[in-house]
């Protein structure tokens, strides 16, 4: 990456860059000792904004650019170029989406707290594995979904995000059923928010996970689970009485 082309995307970013927004950020996003987020550092650019300039600078960053950028300490940096590679990723041909796959998951390391996982792995993992075989979608999947990283198995679930949308659950479920012991809450809320999606479009395959695995889920699972449900039906599940 140019010295200067580097400096300038820098120059616009600090342009939008908020003290009181980066400490609420900081807080928010979990970054103290021992949280999630530990060590994360923002500089308070709001998502609408990185919107807007990822797609400003799509065309003018090759992919080992936006890699300089994804390894970056500052957090909105590490977002503009997910955000980048998501644009990018919809205006190509297929084998540079390849390339935008692979360097995705070669990079999970800096993929490293919520918002850079749920704005972007439905849109590039999902995406991707989507269209290929069941073996491979599922052998990728269960691959992340098994590691002892929290941000790899986050990205497994949401990245079904995509199938979901369209109509397609089993990888959802497979991957629900393996995470549904996962301690931390960040996997809790989204394999229920996986599930709620589910749900929102087949009530009946929610339902017939839950009649099979709610007396077993984590409280903040189930509660995301069912939160469309009637209420009577969520205190059904909510009490035990299913």
């Amino acid at each position: 990456m140019s010295r200067a082309k580097t400096e300038a995307i820098k120059k616009e970013l600090s342009k939008f860059a908020d003290k009181k927004h980066a400490q609420v950020s900081q807080g928010f996003f979990k970054t103290g000792k021992g949280e999630y987020g530990e060590g994360d550092v923002f500089i308070g650019v709001k998502v609408p904004v990185l919107r807007k300039l990822a797609r400003r600078f799509r065309d003018d960053l090759e992919l080992a650019e936006v890699k300089e950028f994804l390894h970056s300490k500052i957090h909105e940096e590490r977002m503009l170029a997910l955000l980048v590679l998501v644009y990018k990723f919809q205006k190509v041909d297929e084998k540079e989406r390849a390339k935008i796959y692979t360097l995705y998951l070669k990079n999970t390391k800096y993929i490293n707290n919520w918002d850079l996982v749920d704005v972007t792995a439905p849109h590039i993992v999902g995406t991707w594995l989507f269209e290929q075989n069941f073996s491979e979608r599922k052998m990728v999947l269960l691959k992340l979904a098994k590691s002892d990283y929290l941000w790899e198995r986050r990205i497994a679930i949401v990245a079904t995000h995509y199938f979901i949308k369209r109509g397609r659950f089993k990888e959802t479920l497979i991957l629900a059923e393996l995470l549904l012991q996962d301690g931390h809450d960040l996997i809790q809320k989204a394999v229920g928010w996986m599930l709620r999606e589910v749900g929102k479009r087949e009530q009946s395959v929610l339902e017939n996970f839950l009649k099979k695995h709610y007396k077993k889920m984590p409280r903040t699972m189930l509660r995301y689970a069912i939160e469309r449900l009637s209420e009577e039906r969520r205190l059904q599940y909510l009490k035990g009485l299913i």
